[in-house]
C-alpha cells in the first residue's frame, strides 16, 4: 500500500484583508512528486487546482483555517480541515475497490449488436484509426441505433488534398459523416427557431438501390449573435517543432491565428503557448482589443526541435483554469500535425490527460496541418475526448473557412454531449444502416466502450443519413404510421442537466428528383464518400450517376459546392467502377 505525505506552509500578508498563500508539495513515500493530483479548497468551492510535474502547488486564499480535498484515481478521496498556521502531514491511501478502467468510446451504438471486425488500410506516415463501417441490420431485433452529434469537418478538407495531389486518401481517412458535416447543409424546413435546436426529417429514393429509401434526419442549432456571444478565454497551444518547418504547416497556422485574432473583442483574452523540445509561455493573458501584441507574438513564431506536446497540453490547461471566465467560453486551440514524439505520445495517453481535462469546463479545438507525418488518428480522439472539435487546414482558404466564415461555429458551443437515438417502427421498417458513424476498431473491441457525445457550435447544421429497407406492410400499409422516433439528448453548456426531446418521424416519401436540392447534393456526398472508403457498397451505382447528381444538385454561386464537384473528376481518374449497376 503506497502512502503519500504532503508537507505546506502558509504566507499572509499584512494588508487589512488578510490574503493567505497556500504552497505545498505532494510526494509518495520514496519522496517522489506525484504530479496532476487534484486539489480543493471549500473556499473556492469546486475550483479545481492541482499539484505540478514536481508534485508542488499554490493556492491563494483569505482563510487561516480552510478545508482541502484531495482526489486521485485509484486512491481514497481525503477531505479535511488545514490549519494554515501549523504544518501537516496527509495521507492517501490506495482503495483496493478502485481499478483504473480506460473507457473507449463509440460514434455509434446499436444495442447488442456484434459487428463483423475487418482489417483496414493504412497510409505509409500518416496514422488513421481503423473504423468497421456500420452494416445492414434487422430491425425487429435491433429496432434502436444512437450516434454522437458533432460539427467536425476536417475529413473532407484532408480527403481534398489527397485528391488535388492524385492520389487515393487512405479508406480510414474517409469519415461520411463529417463531409456531410463540412458544407453545412441544411433542407428548407428547418427553421431557426430560439429553441436550442430544430429538427427536420426527410425521406426520399435511394438512388443506387431503388428498392431501399434514404431518410435523413437535418439537426440545425440555434445561432448566437457574436455580440451578445459570452467573453472568450482562448489559449493557442501551437506546435513549433521541427516536422513544422514547412509552408503549408507552422506559416499556414501562423496566418490561421492571425485571421482568428481579426475577430476577437475587448472583453476575449488570449494566452500563446509553444511547443518545440520544450513548452514556453509566449503570451501571457492578454485582451483581444490588443491586436498588435498578439500578431507580433504569431510572427515571432519559428520552428526548431522535437515535440514535447503532453507537457505544454498540461500548461495550457494550466493557464485556461488560471483565467477561466464563468459562463464564458474557455477554450484551448491545439493546432499541430500530431507528431507528438517526447514524453507521453500515444493516443491512450493523450487521451487520459484530455479527458482530465475537459472536466472543468474548458473546450478543446484541434486544428491538424501537414503532409506525410500527420496524425489524424491523434488529433481526432484528443478533439472528441476534450468535448470539442477538429479540422484539418490544407490552405489558406480553409484556415478563413474555419476561423473566419465559421467563427461562431467551431468557437462557440451551443449544447454539449450532444447523441441522436433513433428508434426505427419495425412494422414500417425492415432493415436498415446508419450511413457514416463507423466505429474505431478499438472501441468496439473493448467491452468498456459507451456512446460518446459531441459538440455542437453556434448556428451549425448536421446532416445524418439511414438508408433504409421497408417492411412488406410499411409498403403498402397504413401511410400515417410513423417510420419511428429520434430521441435528442444534449446538455447545455455550464449545465449538467440532461435535456431530452422527442420527435416522431413521419412517411414524408418524396422522390429524390423532386426534394430539396440540399438532398441530392447531400446523396452525392454519400456516394462518393462510399467509393474513397472502398465500400461493398460503392458496387451499386457509377461515376455518371455521382457526377450528374452532384453538378444538378449544386449551387453555382457557391465555391464549397462547385469544388466538390471537380473533386469527382478527379477521383474518378483515380477508382474504378462498373459501368452498368445490378439492383
Amino acid at each position: 500500500m503506497r502512502q503519500f505525505s504532503l508537507i505546506f506552509f502558509l504566507l499572509s500578508s499584512t494588508s487589512a484583508f488578510s490574503q493567505y498563500y497556500l504552497r505545498g508539495e505532494l510526494k509518495d513515500e520514496q519522496g517522489q512528486g506525484l504530479a496532476d493530483a487534484r486539489i480543493t479548497l471549500s473556499s473556492k468551492g469546486n475550483y479545481p487546482y492541482y499539484t505540478g510535474s514536481s508534485g508542488a502547488f499554490g493556492i491563494p486564499t483569505s482563510l487561516k483555517i480552510d478545508t482541502i480535498t484531495f482526489t486521485l484515481e485509484g486512491y481514497d478521496t481525503l477531505k479535511t480541515a488545514v490549519v494554515t498556521t501549523e504544518y501537516g502531514k496527509f495521507t492517501l491511501k490506495m482503495s483496493p475497490r478502485k481499478v483504473t478502467v480506460r473507457t473507449l468510446h463509440l460514434s455509434s451504438l446499436t444495442k447488442n449488436l456484434q459487428p463483423d471486425l475487418k482489417e483496414s488500410n493504412t497510409y505509409d506516415g500518416e496514422s488513421y484509426s481503423p473504423t468497421i463501417e456500420n452494416p445492414f441490420v434487422t430491425t425487429k431485433d435491433f429496432p434502436e441505433t444512437g450516434f454522437a452529434v458533432h460539427v467536425d469537418g476536417a475529413s473532407y478538407s484532408n480527403i481534398r488534398r489527397f485528391l488535388k495531389s492524385k492520389k487515393k486518401p487512405p479508406a480510414d481517412a474517409v469519415r461520411i459523416e463529417e463531409m456531410l458535416n463540412y458544407f453545412n447543409l441544411k433542407t428548407k424546413a428547418a427553421s431557426n427557431t430560439e429553441k436550442t435546436f430544430s429538427v427536420n426529417t426527410n425521406l426520399t429514393s435511394c438512388p443506387w438501390n431503388l428498392q431501399n429509401q434514404l431518410l435523413f434526419i437535418n439537426l440545425k442549432a440555434r445561432k448566437i449573435r457574436l455580440n451578445n456571444s459570452p467573453s472568450a478565454n482562448l489559449v493557442f497551444l501551437i506546435d513549433v517543432s521541427g516536422s513544422m518547418d514547412a509552408d503549408n504547416r507552422l506559416p499556414l497556422l501562423k496566418s490561421a491565428f492571425k485571421l482568428l485574432v481579426e475577430n476577437l473583442r475587448s472583453v476575449d483574452v488570449v494566452s500563446i503557448v509553444t511547443y518545440g523540445d520544450k513548452a514556453t509561455r509566449v503570451l501571457e493573458p492578454t485582451h483581444g482589443n490588443n491586436k498588435q501584441q498578439i500578431i507580433e507574438a504569431i510572427e515571432g513564431l519559428t520552428p526548431a526541435g522535437a515535440t514535447a506536446g503532453a507537457s505544454a497540453i498540461r500548461i495550457a490547461y494550466k493557464i485556461a483554469r488560471e483565467n477561466f471566465i464563468p459562463h464564458g467560453n474557455n477554450r484551448v486551440i491545439l493546432a499541430t500535425d500530431g507528431d507528438f514524439n517526447i514524453g507521453e505520445t500515444s493516443e491512450k495517453d493523450l487521451e487520459d490527460i484530455i479527458s482530465k481535462e475537459s472536466k472543468t469546463g474548458i473546450y478543446l479545438t484541434c486544428l491538424g496541418v501537414g503532409i506525410g507525418n500527420y496524425k489524424d488518428s491523434k488529433l481526432e480522439a484528443l478533439a472528441n475526448k476534450g468535448n470539442g472539435n477538429f479540422a484539418y487546414l490544407d490552405n489558406e482558404k480553409e484556415a478563413e473557412k474555419v476561423l473566419v466564415e465559421e467563427f461562431a461555429q467551431t468557437l462557440y458551443s451551443v449544447a454539449d454531449n450532444v447523441h441522436l437515438t433513433v428508434r426505427f417502427n419495425p412494422d414500417v421498417v425492415k432493415t436498415y444502416r446508419l450511413i457514416g458513424f463507423d466505429n474505431k476498431k478499438s472501441a468496439i473491441t473493448d467491452s468498456s466502450t459507451t456512446l460518446e457525445g459531441g459538440e455542437i457550435g453556434s448556428g451549425h447544421s448536421l446532416l445524418a443519413a439511414f438508408e433504409i429497407n421497408r417492411a412488406d406492410s410499411g409498403r403498402s400499409g397504413n401511410s400515417s404510421l410513423a417510420i419511428g422516433t429520434a430521441i435528442l439528448s444534449y446538455k447545455i453548456p455550464g449545465n449538467n442537466t440532461s435535456i431530452n426531446e422527442e420527435y416522431k418521424i413521419p412517411q414524408n416519401y418524396l422522390a429524390l428528383e423532386k426534394s430539396d436540392s440540399s438532398l441530392q447534393f447531400a446523396t452525392s456526398v454519400i456516394m462518393l464518400g462510399t467509393v474513397l472508403k472502398e465500400s461493398p457498397y460503392a458496387k451499386q451505382f457509377s461515376w455518371n450517376e455521382i457526377y450528374s447528381l452532384a453538378i444538378n444538385a449544386a449551387d453555382p454561386h457557391n465555391r464549397l459546392q462547385m469544388e466538390f464537384v471537380d473533386l469527382i473528376a478527379k477521383a474518378k481518374k483515380l477508382y474504378r467502377l462498373p459501368k452498368k449497376r445490378k439492383h
